[in-house]
């Protein structure tokens, strides 16, 4: 994707981390286009051009592939390969004095919050008439929709409030608003993110409006699917229940990250919730919700965490029987809570927890897989790789969730369409299958 203007030297936005970093970069890509820059997501900028990496510093990980890849455009700097270079992003608003000092050929550094003093940087005004407008970098069939900046949860051990501030919500109408400019440039699904979304609209409208969000995005021509990312369990304002099981554009899909189960451990965590209610709460929405599909993230060795409660942690994740769960070893985060307690938990025992727990999630997943043989189900095509087709159900997100594998041989779809298709086969991670007939705009399951 690429927007060329008239005699500027190229930008390129090189975007690592999360969802909400994505919406960040596309922003700026709009401003920039906006201002008659040359621009790309993708695009080798040339010995001229100028890179901006949009960093991310939530975990060890994600810290290290950020400084890998400052690194790397570094060192292409200083072969000449590319002209100005600018950091941006988590880790740069985390540990701006000590990348200055280690890599100092990055020509400026900038925080989460410094879009007006990098695009002046970079030779543009900001336009206040793009509030809202982007020029998206994923496929042009779905969209992310950032709710909120921010976090106002307490927990141990997050940094994010360190880096991207208290809690603020988008107004309602703004959102709106960029609803329907996504699906006018093609957007049929719609995922909801932001760092806590059941917070939406405390701090604006003095109650949580994610229900009423989620009733007038559904409203919105042109959007087939609304997917729900990031819900905290402690305070999940339910009346988000009703709005999921009764409009059929909003998907039966909720992505919540639980991180454990124990008593003791979630009270170090600060997760303002105990085990007893988190399963309450998921029995209440399986029951109200028929064929609710739950994605879950959880966290293995955080300090302190024994066998027993590990053990516990596994017991849950076969009782819950999750469709959908990821989980992460723990690391400490300098500045948070837990990194005041012992990180006593060896790597390897965390290693061997996460790989237990993602063992018994293999077979809830497949459990659920196989089920679905023999059904006809609404599956949205996001592309083609190999010989096959490549699809989602209304119950699997982009990237991180299970796909539907259709054999282009057999059958032609079109990227971005819906198609109906029936399931033949399954396998731990995927399901196989063949159209049945396309799915016509804006039809229902």
């Amino acid at each position: 994707m690429k927007t060329r203007k008239k005699n500027r030297h190229p930008v390129r936005i090189v975007t690592l981390g999360c969802s909400k970093n994505v919406v960040d970069s596309e922003v700026l890509f709009s401003q920039l286009a906006g201002g008659d820059l040359a621009v790309s997501h993708e695009h080798d900028p040339g010995p001229e051009g100028t890179v901006v990496i949009n960093t991310c510093g939530f975990i060890d990980h994600a810290k290290q592939e950020s400084i890998d890849t400052i690194l790397h455009y570094a060192r292409e700097k200083g072969q000449g390969r590319i002209g100005k270079l600018y950091v941006t992003g988590c880790l740069s608003e985390r540990f701006m004095p000590e990348l200055e000092k280690e890599i100092p050929d990055v020509d400026q550094y900038f925080g989460t919050h410094d879009l007006v003093r990098l695009l002046a940087t970079l030779g543009c005004d900001y336009r206040h008439e793009l509030v809202g407008e982007r020029t998206t970098s994923t496929p042009a069939h779905y969209a992310y929709l950032k709710i909120s900046e921010g976090c106002d949860r307490p927990c141990s051990f997050c940094a994010i409030p360190l880096m991207r501030g208290r809690h603020v919500s988008k107004p309602m109408e703004q959102l709106v608003t960029e609803a329907g400019r996504l699906a006018a440039k093609g957007a049929r699904e719609l995922l909801i993110i932001a760092q806590d979304s059941t917070y939406y609209g405390l701090d604006l409208y003095k109650s949580r409006q994610l229900a009423q969000l989620l009733e007038r995005l559904a409203r919105v021509d042109g959007i087939d699917w609304i997917r729900l990312h990031y819900a905290y369990p402690s305070g999940f304002p339910e009346d988000v229940l009703e709005v999921i099981r009764d409009h059929a554009a909003v998907c039966r899909y909720i992505d919540m990250p639980l991180q454990h189960i124990n008593d003791r451990v979630l009270a170090s965590m600060r997760r303002g919730i105990g085990g007893h209610r988190t399963r309450e709460l998921v029995e209440r929405i399986r029951t109200r919700i028929p064929e609710v599909v739950l994605r879950t993230t959880l966290i293995t060795g955080y300090p302190g965490e024994t066998e027993a409660e590990h053990r516990e942690l596994v017991e849950f994740v076969r009782q819950a029987r999750f469709e959908r769960l990821g989980a992460f070893t723990y690391s400490h985060e300098e500045q948070t809570h837990a990194a005041s307690l012992a990180d006593d938990v060896p790597a390897e025992a965390k290693e061997e927890r996460k790989a237990e727990i993602m063992a018994v999630q293999q077979e809830n997943s497949r459990s659920f897989n196989d089920a679905m043989v023999g059904r006809e189900l609404k599956v949205l095509v996001d592309r083609k790789e190999g010989d096959f087709f490549v699809g989602r159900t209304e119950f699997d997100s982009p990237e991180v969730d299970n796909e539907v594998l259709i054999d282009a041989a057999d059958s032609y779809l079109r990227i971005g369409d819906f198609s109906r298709v029936r399931i033949e086969s399954a396998e731990d991670f995927d399901l196989i299958g063949v159209p049945s007939g396309r799915v016509p705009v804006s039809a229902d399951e």
